[in-house]
C-alpha cells in the first residue's frame, strides 16, 4: 500500500545520513520502474473491444494472419513480455511469433516469441551470437508479407544486439573501432553514425527485408533527444548520415588513420567515392526508400528519461522534498564539465535554500586512459569520482584545464565551496550496467569520503587510471542493482540533509 504524501510545507528535521542514501535509493528506483519495458507496454497499448489500441490508433488484428515480433535491446526481453500479456486470447483468431536479441540475463518467460541472448552479461559489445540472431531476424523479415502485422521492438543497447557488418569489414573490425571511438570520447551520435555506415541493418536496413502489411515501431530511447536513427542506430529510420560523415567523424579522431582497422578506412573510401559518383551500388544514403517493401511504418517512443525523471520527482515529493528537475538533450560532453555543472547547481541550491532534492541525468563522455594503466570504471563512477575530486578541492590538472576554458573570466568557482557534509550525490544508468563492471553506478557521501581517507586511498591516481569500481568498492560506494529491464541513460539523485525552507509569499510571486 503506497504512503501519503508528506506536506512539504512542514519542516521533517534534518536528515541523517542512512535517510538520505534510502531516501536517494527510492527515488532512483522509482525512476527506473517508471521505464521498464512490460510497464510500457501497458500504459501505451490496450485491447479495446476486438481491437488493439497503439498510439492513436485502433487496430483490428483479424486484418493480418499473423502478428510478428521483431527486435532488440536491453529492455526487449520485458517488452515482449508486455506484448504477449497484451495479445493474451488472441492465439485462437491470430498467430503470434518473433525473434528477440537480448542481453543474458534479462530473459523474460516467454511462451512465443523467442529470446536469443546475443552478448554475456555486462559486455556491452557485438558478438558472433549476435551475428547468428541478427541474421535469423533479417530471415524472419524476409518471412512477412501483406498478411503480417510486423512489430519492431527497439531499446537502448541495441545497436551492439544487432550486428550484422558490410561486406569487407569483420565482425573485430568493427569492435575495435567502436572501442577507440568510445575511449577516445566520441559521443552516441557519433558512434551511432559510424555504426550505421559499417551495418546492413543500421540505418534503415531492416525496411529493404519483407513486405509487411502494418509496421509498428515500439521505442524506449536511451538517446538524448529521441532522435529515431540513433536509437539502436535506426534499423528502421533512413539514415541521417552517410559515409561521408562517417569518415569525417574517423578522421577527427585519428587523424595519422593507424588506429582504425584498415579494413574501415578502405571500404568506406570506396563507399564514398561511390556515393560521391552517384553509382547505383551506393547501398547508404537512401538505400532504405529505395529498396523498402515497409509501405505502412509508425513510430512509437514510449518512453525515454524525460519519463524515468519525472517519476523520480514524484517519489522524491512524496518523501518530502522540494525538487528541480533537470533532464539534458543533448550529449553532455566532457565527464568532468558535467561534474563540474553538477556541483555549481548543488552551491545554489544551498546558497537558495527554496529546494533540497536535483534531479536530473543524460550521458557524459569519457576519454579512457591507455590500456596498460587503465583501471575499472563506468562514466558513472567517473562522474563521481570527478565531483568528488572537486569537493575535496584536488582538481586534476585536465579538469581544472577543462573547468578554466568553460568559465567566464573573472568567475567564481562555486565549487569550491561545497562540502560533503549533509549531501548525498547518486548516478546510475537505468539499466543497471555502467561501463565492463556489474555495477550500475555509485554514490558520494561524507561516509564514502571519511571511508576513503581512513585507508588512504588515492583519488587521483583512481580518476586518471579510469579505476573508480576498484576505488567506490573498498569504501561502499557502489551502486549494484542488477540488469533492470530497462535502458533510458543515466539518472542522477542528489539531496540534502537540511530541508528546504517554505515558500513565502513573496516566493509565490505574490503581493502583500
Amino acid at each position: 500500500m503506497s504512503q501519503p504524501p508528506i506536506d512539504p510545507t512542514v519542516s521533517p528535521g534534518r536528515r541523517s545520513a542512512e535517510r538520505l542514501r534510502d531516501d536517494a535509493l527510492a527515488i532512483w528506483r522509482a525512476g527506473v520502474d517508471a521505464v521498464r519495458g512490460e510497464r510500457l507496454i501497458a500504459d501505451h497499448l490496450s485491447r479495446v473491444d476486438d481491437g488493439i489500441a497503439i498510439g492513436d490508433d485502433w487496430v483490428d488484428p483479424s486484418r493480418f494472419r499473423r502478428i510478428r515480433v521483431l527486435g532488440a535491446g536491453k529492455a526487449a526481453a520485458a517488452m515482449g513480455e508486455g506484448i504477449e500479456r497484451l495479445l493474451d486470447g488472441l492465439g485462437d483468431r491470430i498467430a503470434l511469433d518473433g525473434w528477440l536479441n537480448v542481453p543474458e540475463g534479462t530473459e523474460r518467460p516467454l511462451r512465443r516469441i523467442v529470446q536469443h541472448p546475443a552478448r554475456p552479461a555486462g559486455r556491452n559489445e557485438p558478438t558472433e551470437a549476435g551475428v547468428i540472431g541478427t541474421e535469423r531476424l533479417l530471415a524472419m523479415a524476409d518471412e512477412c508479407g501483406p498478411e503480417d502485422w510486423c512489430w519492431v521492438v527497439l531499446t537502448g543497447g541495441g545497436s551492439a544486439l544487432l550486428p550484422a557488418p558490410i561486406a569487407g569489414i569483420s565482425l573485430d573490425d568493427k569492435i575495435e573501432t567502436t572501442r577507440f571511438l568510445s575511449g577516445a570520447g566520441a559521443d552516441i551520435l557519433e558512434l551511432n553514425a559510424v555504426r550505421r555506415a559499417l551495418s546492413r541493418i543500421k540505418g534503415g536496413g531492416l525496411l529493404g527485408h519483407g513486405r509487411p502489411g502494418r509496421v509498428d515501431v515500439l521505442i524506449l530511447s536511451d538517446v538524448l533527444g529521441d532522435p529515431l536513427d540513433a536509437i539502436a542506430s535506426g534499423p528502421t529510420v533512413p539514415s541521417s548520415t552517410g559515409v561521408r560523415e562517417a569518415l569525417e567523424i574517423l578522421e577527427r579522431f585519428d587523424p595519422g588513420a593507424n588506429r582504425i582497422p584498415p579494413a574501415v578506412w578502405r571500404v568506406l573510401r570506396e563507399r564514398a567515392a561511390a556515393e560521391q559518383s552517384g553509382s547505383p551500388n551506393d547501398a547508404r544514403r537512401g538505400h532504405a526508400n529505395e529498396r523498402s517493401g515497409w509501405s505502412d511504418v509508425r513510430h512509437h517512443v514510449l518512453g525515454n528519461l524525460a519519463v524515468a525523471i519525472d517519476a523520480a520527482g514524484v517519489e522524491a515529493e512524496r518523501r518530502g522534498y522540494r525538487h528541480v528537475m533537470l533532464g539534458a538533450r543533448r550529449p553532455e560532453g566532457d565527464v568532468r564539465d558535467v561534474a563540474r555543472q553538477w556541483l555549481d547547481r548543488i552551491a545554489a541550491m544551498r546558497r537558495e535554500g527554496i529546494s533540497d532534492c536535483l534531479i536530473d541525468g543524460g550521458e557524459p563522455t569519457v576519454t579512457l586512459a591507455e590500456r596498460s594503466i587503465r583501471g575499472l570504471g563506468g562514466r558513472n563512477q567517473q562522474l563521481i569520482g570527478e565531483a568528488w575530486s572537486r569537493c575535496r578541492g584536488s582538481v586534476t590538472t585536465a579538469s581544472r584545464e577543462a573547468t578554466d576554458e568553460s568559465l567566464p573570466i573573472g568567475s567564481p568557482d562555486a565549487t569550491k565551496n561545497v562540502s560533503l557534509e549533509g549531501l548525498l550525490l547518486l548516478s546510475g544508468g537505468t539499466d543497471g550496467e555502467d561501463g565492463p563492471t556489474d555495477a550500475a553506478g555509485g554514490w558520494l557521501d561524507a561516509q564514502v569520503d571519511r571511508a576513503a581517507r581512513d585507508q588512504r586511498l588515492d583519488l587521483t591516481d583512481a580518476l586518471r587510471r579510469n579505476d573508480t569500481y576498484s576505488l567506490l568498492e573498498r569504501c561502499g560506494g557502489l551502486l549494484v542493482t542488477g540488469p533492470t529491464g530497462t535502458n533510458v541513460g543515466d539518472l542522477r539523485v542528489t539531496l540534502l540533509a537540511d530541508p528546504a525552507r517554505p515558500y513565502r509569499v513573496a516566493e509565490r510571486g505574490e503581493s502583500g
